[in-house]
């Protein structure tokens, strides 16, 4: 048992670290490559390390019916669109202002799991605690609202698009995709993602502003496997393991995690404005987090 729990508190601390870097290498990326090209190499590298894993642990690929639909979904409402949206909107939209937009994701499981998976409970506790951590953020991040947000409008709606889809098809993996083994879930999507990023890059981006220097190849590649491989593999592990709900709060700690890189890395700096804002999305977690800790201990002592 403490084996198991040291196990979902490592996968999702690293599931925030790792997340919480991607906005600033999609960023870095997007300075060599268009998009869609780097969305697509991404995916299709993604899908080479999957296989790779795939034979090393002997996993194989389960093609019925409902996994194969799955696949498709995946590939389509995990991947192609909301990474396509989440991609470009990064030309337009700073990297904290889109944190703060993607924030909208938690919420939206919360009620989409409501509605189609009545045994994942939200609660007025975990209500509050959810409210509280998307207040930390825009709080950390108002600073970003001074500029003209009527001619980031379009970027805008596109990471919060980003957000609701992977919240609706994050609950339908929950609800459909128990039987799933998280490497094999990840190769046909992410290989679906490569092909029709490449695709729509060639056929409709401008080419010319493509460099492959060492940010993109450095960029691609860590994107590829830390930031789809090692996350989406752990991501739908925990998947089986925790509430969705609870799982979905890591969107309110990697804006958390991109400032603490940001200060690391680039010496920016951290404001009293950022640390009360912190503050306020970790209480909110332990608020959200309350409700499920009072529930085994009910659960102990019945059974006690």
């Amino acid at each position: 048992m403490k084996s198991t729990t040291f196990k979902i508190l490592f996968a999702y601390i690293l599931l925030c670290l790792l997340w919480g870097s991607t906005w600033m290498v999609i960023r870095a990326s997007l300075e060599s490559l268009t998009p869609f090209i780097s969305s697509g190499a991404r995916f299709v590298t993604a899908s080479f390390f999957i296989l790779i894993l795939m034979k090393v642990r002997g996993v194989s690929l389960q093609l019925d019916k409902e996994s194969i639909r799955l696949y498709i979904l995946m590939g389509i409402l995990s991947f192609v669109i909301p990474f396509g949206l989440v991609y470009w909107a990064e030309q337009f939209v700073p990297s904290g202002l889109a944190s703060v937009l993607f924030g909208v994701y938690p919420f939206f499981v919360a009620i989409f799991s409501f509605f189609r998976i009545p045994s994942e409970s939200i609660g007025k506790i975990k209500i509050i605690g959810m409210s509280l951590g998307f207040i930390g953020i825009v709080v950390i991040f108002s600073d970003s609202f001074t500029t003209d947000l009527s001619t980031l409008f379009i970027g805008m709606v596109a990471v919060a698009l980003s957000g609701v889809i992977q919240a609706w098809m994050a609950v339908t993996i929950k609800k459909s995709g128990k039987h799933l083994n998280p490497l094999s879930m990840n190769l046909i999507p992410m290989f679906i993602a490569g092909i029709a990023g490449l695709i729509i890059g060639f056929m409709f981006e401008d080419l010319s502003n493509i460099k492959i220097d060492n940010t993109a190849i450095i960029s691609v590649l860590y994107l590829a496997f830390f930031g789809s491989v090692v996350t989406f593999t752990s991501f739908y592990w925990l998947m089986k393991k925790i509430n969705v709900v609870l799982l979905s709060l890591i969107a309110f700690i990697t804006p958390i995690v991109a400032l603490l890189l940001g200060w690391i890395f680039y010496k920016e700096t951290l404001t009293t404005q950022h640390l009360i804002g912190s503050s306020l999305v970790l209480v909110g977690l332990l608020f959200a987090n309350l409700e499920s800790v009072f529930k085994q201990k009910t659960v102990s002592v019945k059974s006690v």
